[in-house]
């Protein structure tokens, strides 16, 4: 049997997932790939720490340089995270002809023109299918299976820390804060969950996923990006009474030859299946001109289904060893003049307005939608015979531009007491 060594920087909870799967499925590994995969050397920062884990001490080293110099190691998986000095030894470690394999999102976001260029310099793969959706073979999907389709729109739940909070909030009555801390507490949530909640991960995310659905380079500032700190548990049970659930998605379509990207929560109707995709289960919903509707789902985190993932590329790698190609496709043209600006984007609303209980103020608000082109569908007031009362609209569909001039101008009326939510519908 031929032997394989495998460089791992980093031994949190993708490096260890990778380790323990290498290990319990040694035998179906060999089977499939044809090769012993040996982890020959892990970076670590601490070779003290415990880590939970049993992992031969000699293996260790805190030194890069003792990965990157040794030509027996054939292939390196980047598990660190970040940018810095992950997308560094990814570039140098091209350069001395290893093979790549990451689950890096941010560096890939942020640096996968400069990773795809060395790997094509260099004659060497660079695979990244645990980057996105976890264990959910979406890379693989898109690069493959739905080669012979037009990919027309990709809408997904693709950060699990985001769902499991919103999930809290929608089944169990939890406030933001309350369901935030249930998930750190659970190890859902960083201690600084800031990349998270404000949708960071998932601009990172739909940056290579529309990259692939659209074989184009997405540059991420092109990305319109809103967190989920503003979703109220009020916003929610409206959902529920206009036959709604909130969802943290990621969309990209294509519509006139131009991309709509955005993240942010979305109301969507109760009975698509995305809505029910709850906790810190991932799901991505793609729509091809030929295969039609589909929806990949599964675990989006974790040591083993990210790990899983992380094992599949090795094994990828290994089989396609005599036919050297760049997973990242090399081709990818520069469409950044072709992403649609927000206000061009059509959408039906919901917005959730405080008003002073005065006769008249629900006409003026709805004159000022018509005049900005925006239609009502419904609206509900509740509170009666108060200082304030809570108006809610949900709109027919229409640009946000037109939207945003209504918004602007209800601010201005002298009973409007302030805008306290605008949730865009997607009726799926």
């Amino acid at each position: 049997m031929k032997k394989v060594k495998v460089g791992l920087l980093g031994l949190g909870n993708v490096g260890k997932g990778v380790w323990k799967i290498l290990n319990m499925n040694k035998d179906e590994l060999q089977k499939r790939s044809g090769y012993d995969i040996e982890i020959s050397k892990i970076l670590v920062n601490d070779l003290n720490k415990n880590r939970n884990i049993d992992v031969p001490r000699e293996l260790l080293t805190t030194n890069f340089e003792e990965i990157l110099m040794d030509d027996t190691i054939e292939i390196v998986v980047e598990a660190i995270g970040g940018v810095e000095p992950s997308v560094d030894y990814m570039v140098r470690a091209m350069k001395r002809k290893k093979h790549i394999v990451t689950a890096n999102k941010m560096a890939i976001g942020t640096n996968g023109k400069i990773l795809l260029k060395t790997a094509k310099e260099e004659k060497v793969m660079f695979y990244y299918e645990a980057s996105v959706g976890g264990g959910i073979p979406i890379i693989h999907g898109l690069k493959e299976s739905l080669t012979a389709n037009k990919i027309e729109e990709v809408i997904g739940i693709i950060n699990g820390t985001t769902n499991y909070i919103l999930t809290k909030m929608t089944l169990e009555g939890l406030d933001f804060h309350q369901a935030l801390k249930e998930a750190q507490e659970k190890g859902y949530a960083e201690a600084d969950p800031t990349s998270d909640i404000e949708s960071f991960d998932a601009m990172y995310k739909l940056s290579i996923l529309s990259s692939l659905a659209f074989d184009t380079m997405v540059n991420i500032d092109s990305i319109h990006r809103e967190g989920i700190t503003n979703i109220r548990s009020i916003d929610i049970e409206y959902a529920k009474e206009f036959g709604y659930v909130i969802k943290p998605l990621a969309i990209v379509k294509e519509r006139d030859g131009q991309l709509e990207l955005r993240v942010h929560p979305t109301m969507i109707p109760q009975t698509h299946p995305l809505a029910n995709v709850n906790d810190s289960f991932n799901a991505v919903f793609i729509k091809g001109n030929a295969v039609g509707d589909l929806m990949l789902c599964g675990r989006g985190a974790g040591e083993l289904p990210t790990g899983s993932a992380v094992v599949g590329d090795i094994v990828s790698i290994l089989r396609n060893k005599e036919n050297i190609s760049c997973e990242f496709n090399s081709k990818k043209v520069d469409k950044s003049n072709d992403i649609k600006d927000m206000d061009c984007i059509q959408s039906e609303y919901y917005v959730r307005i405080t008003v002073k209980d005065k006769p008249g103020i629900l006409g003026e608000i709805s004159t000022v939608f018509g005049e900005n082109n925006v239609s009502i569908l419904s609206v509900i007031q509740k509170g009666k015979r108060e200082k304030q009362v809570t108006l809610v609209f949900i709109t027919h569909s229409t640009l946000e531009g037109n939207i945003n001039k209504a918004i602007e101008r209800i601010k201005s009326l002298e009973d409007a007491e302030k805008i306290e939510n605008i949730i865009r519908i997607e009726n799926l």
